[in-house]
């Protein structure tokens, strides 16, 4: 069964509308310059909110390790996922020091952008593949846009990895055919507006993923 990762929440009512309708994961979006960014205490509030019911990513863009540590104390995430130009090694030290399963976010145009990621692998729990932003873009995820999904076709990890990118109720299901991925992410994919989630777009994200 495909798992489904519901980010770039922001209020009560989006938490309760995936975990309702079956989302494995939801993401929390910490970085000013996003349309979807939310305090840590406000998402120490949503995760509270969730109560257990499914696992909460933490999304994070370059954190120093005083921002790690205000991260957990404040939010208590499942998992920590970052997404910008961490290296291996900031990847392993940030893991260590939030002692906490950690998320590396790799962008994605080419089959080389892929083979590329392989020592990410050694140092994160999961890689999550994402598009390639563009070069005048001011988010490093979460711009809606697609890669050539043909890029992970025999793409071999002993690990579950996320694909990202571009996805929506009406892309999901052929994604998920071209790569076989395990879990897929979406966070524009199911808005009304930058950073404001469709109820129902979610739920229809869902029925998709699962069909």
């Amino acid at each position: 069964m495909v798992q489904v990762k519901i980010c770039g929440l922001k209020t009560g009512e989006a938490v309760e509308a995936a975990i309702e309708h079956g989302a494995d994961y939801i993401g929390f979006v910490h970085f000013p310059k996003s349309p979807r960014h939310v305090e840590l205490a406000r998402a120490g509030e949503l995760t509270k909110m969730a109560g257990g019911r499914v696992k909460v990513v933490l999304l994070l863009v370059n954190p120093d390790p005083a921002l790690i540590d205000e991260a957990t104390h404040l939010v208590s995430p499942d998992l920590i996922q970052l997404h910008g130009h961490e290296s291996v090694e900031d990847v392993r030290a940030i893991r260590l020091r939030a002692n906490l399963p950690v998320i590396k976010a790799i962008p994605v145009e080419t089959l080389m952008d892929v083979r590329a990621a392989g020592d990410y692998g050694l140092a994160a729990d999961m890689l999550l593949f994402d598009a390639k932003p563009p070069k005048d873009a001011e988010l490093p995820g979460g711009n809606g846009i697609p890669f050539d999904w043909s890029a992970l076709r025999g793409f071999n990890t002993d690990k579950d990895y996320m694909l990202s990118g571009g996805l929506d109720p009406q892309t999901v299901k052929a994604a998920i055919k071209a790569t076989g991925a395990p879990i897929v992410d979406v966070s524009s994919g199911v808005e009304c507006a930058p950073g404001e989630k469709d109820l129902h777009k979610i739920k229809l994200f869902l029925e998709q993923a699962r069909s």
